[in-house]
């Protein structure tokens, strides 16, 4: 049976100063960001976002992503805690970002930057959406890396049941891999084929939010439940309610410009 390997999560330590996995994920995910964006600048040119304008798309995703995602865990997940610690909410470095709470932030940046570049909202999103699924996929590596967010109890004879020796001695899921895969590598193929030729208004927006909320819904079942303000339920998860006005609201609107 696998074990997981119980890595160090500082990768890296400079005297007082120590930098961690998760922290190095999302430093990598930035990077992919802006690769990527300049290769889909400079074959799309159409879209109407240019290679010198990812710099600052870049600066305002980051503000969403992280103001948003803390917090979204801090009332999404863990209000009562981060109530009785609120100095926690500051520490960012040590892990807790939800993914719900960074795509509001997220959306909420997309809209300001639109407006000072005088773009329109769908044109933005429908231009990052290819972008995000990577850093995505290098966010459950970190989570993995970390030992946290591990998955429910397995099969022993299951291939890929891991111990957590921080948590138990049973065989559980890898579910922080799964979710690299279906939310990551995956929903990034889908998405960068889709958005290859021009879509109507929107509907690369829509696939994303259809792609991401089936991929969350799925790996949860895969997930040991988080608590979340409604307790911690093993029938729906927090993240599957989350997902479900996702996976809703996207195919409205998948099906609606697809007839325009």
């Amino acid at each position: 049976m696998l074990v997981h390997p119980q890595f160090d999560p500082v990768a890296l330590s400079l005297g007082p100063l120590a930098v961690r996995w998760y922290g190095l994920m999302y430093l990598a995910a930035f990077v992919a960001f802006l690769w990527l964006g300049r290769r889909r600048a400079a074959a799309q040119p159409w879209r109407g976002i240019s290679p010198a304008a990812l710099d600052d798309l870049l600066f305002y995703g980051v503000l969403g992503v992280v103001l948003g995602g803390r917090l979204g865990q801090v009332l999404f997940y863990e209000p009562a805690y981060y109530l009785a610690h609120p100095l926690e909410i500051l520490a960012v470095w040590k892990g807790g970002m939800s993914f719900h709470g960074g795509f509001l932030g997220v959306l909420a940046a997309m809209a300001l930057f639109g407006r000072k570049h005088r773009l329109g909202f769908w044109r933005v999103t429908d231009f990052i959406a290819p972008l995000v699924p990577i850093g995505l996929g290098l966010g459950r590596v970190g989570n993995f890396i970390n030992g946290e967010l591990w998955g429910r109890v397995a099969a022993a004879d299951f291939p890929l049941a891991m111990v957590f020796p921080q948590v138990d001695g049973l065989p559980r899921h890898p579910s922080q891999l799964y979710q690299a895969l279906g939310e990551g590598l995956l929903l990034w193929a889908l998405l960068w084929w889709f958005s290859a030729k021009e879509r109507p208004r929107g509907q690369v927006s829509a696939l994303f939010l259809i792609g991401y909320g089936a991929a969350r819904w799925i790996g949860e079942y895969f997930r040991e439940p988080d608590h979340g303000i409604f307790g911690q339920s093993y029938l729906v998860s927090m993240g599957q309610w989350l997902s479900l006005p996702m996976i809703v609201v996207g195919i409205l609107l998948f099906v609606k410009w697809r007839k325009t």
